[in-house]
Order: C-alpha cells, then structure tokens, then sequence
C-alpha cells in the first residue's frame, strides 16, 4: 500500500513541476500589448508579394514590406511568426533588427515605431530547405501583431512556384 502511495505522490509532484515550467515559460515570453486608438499601422503598396518563378538552388530570396505608424501613438509590433520553417522574418526600426523569428519562435522582443515613422520587415524565403519535396507552388504567411486596435494582425504573403 505505501508504494502506491510513493508512486502516487511523484507522478503528483513531477505533473506539478512541468505545469510550473509551462506556466513560467509562457507567461515570460508573451508580451502582454494594450491596444491603443491612436496608433495606426499601415502597410505600403501590398501586404503580398508573387516571386514567380524560383530556382531552387539559387539562394535565399528576401521581401521588404514597409510597416508605417500613421497614428500619434507609439506602435508597436509583437508575436511574429511564420508559416513554415523555410520561412523567417526580420524587422528593422531605426537601423536596429530584431531577432530572427519563424514559426516556432516564441520571443518577448517588442519594436517601437514612434509617430511618423517606420519600420521595415523582411521575409526571408529559403527554396531550398525542404529539398526535392518542396518543388512547385508555394504560399508562405508571416504574421505580425500590433496594438493598433484597428489593425491588431497584419498578415504578409508570399508566394511562388519553386523548380529544380
């Protein structure tokens, strides 16, 4: 009776433990943004981009999208992910860069885009990473969360058709 009550007890303390664990690394790495009226993001021309053709030995292809605060509030960008890990994403306010993300990137990293101002992000696109596999047609998202309350996810796409 007392090893099922030894048992027991570690199978309770060790689910306590990793809940603990989750608990803490969730709660760190996810900025908590109050959406504001007055910061407005907004995106130049489009929010997609078709690459056409790709070789897929060719090297990496880069897309620049320009994120502008029209607003009189400090916006701000948070939680960028990708959509495949032959994707990632980079932005860059004032000369500074953020860190890389991608699709499994959990960061606390929040850019500031002061009044007037703009940031640049940059996809970056790898046609090789998936090898033969990821010949033809693809379509790629990044996703990018701000706290302009009108405009709280921007989405950028980008898309192609990858050959040997």
């Amino acid at each position: 009776m007392n090893d099922k009550k030894i048992i027991l007890a570690i199978i309770i303390l060790t689910i306590a433990i990793l809940g603990g664990g989750v608990y803490i690394l969730s709660a760190t790495n996810t900025p908590k943004i109050i959406a504001l009226q007055n910061a407005k993001a907004y995106v130049e021309n489009s929010t997609s981009l078709d690459f056409g053709t790709i070789p897929i030995n060719k090297g990496n292809l880069t897309k620049s999208f320009i994120i502008k605060n029209t607003g009189i509030d400090t916006l701000k960008l948070y939680n960028i992910k990708t959509s495949c890990h032959c994707t990632t994403a980079q932005v860059s306010i004032n000369g500074s860069n953020s860190p890389s993300f991608g699709m499994d990137s959990l960061s606390s990293w929040v850019g500031e885009v002061r009044p007037g101002k703009e940031a640049k992000l940059n996809i970056i696109f790898d046609p090789a990473f998936h090898g033969d596999s990821g010949l033809g047609p693809i379509n790629r998202f990044v996703s990018v969360e701000t706290n302009d309350k009108s405009n709280a996810k921007l989405t950028f796409t980008i898309t192609g058709n990858v050959i040997k």
